[in-house]
């Protein structure tokens, strides 16, 4: 007897437009999650753009980097306050100076993770 096995299909960055930035990559991902746990329905392709990633794949990366200890709890809690802001932290501004080196560090350990998996171009 011949069972047909499950093969996902490959994915590719041909077949959905890659963010321009790691940071418009990291607002969508968050506006996304927080859609989501609102109640949404996220349904791949449905999007006006086609992205080559699915929300669920940014999380992974970001999980792995945190589980590298690549990535610290200071660094999630400046990626999620100004995700949700949907802007950068300021350097300029006194108050947002940690925040600004947090944010360009957790960017540092993202933004090869990200090209590496077609997410950014």
């Amino acid at each position: 007897m011949s069972r047909d096995r499950f093969t996902p299909r490959p994915t590719s960055a041909a077949e959905g437009q890659p963010f321009g930035s790691h940071e418009e990559a990291w607002f969508w991902f968050v506006q996304a999650h927080d859609a989501r746990a609102a109640g949404a329905r996220i349904t791949a392709s449905q999007g006006l753009i086609q992205r080559p990633c699915e929300p669920v794949d940014v999380m992974r990366v970001v999980d792995r980097l945190y589980r590298q200890r690549r990535l610290l709890r200071d660094h999630l809690a400046v990626l999620v306050h100004y995700g949700r802001r949907l802007m950068a932290p300021d350097p300029s501004r006194r108050l947002e100076m940690r925040a600004s080196s947090l944010w360009a560090e957790a960017f540092a350990a993202l933004t090869p993770a990200l090209r590496t998996k077609g997410i950014v171009a």
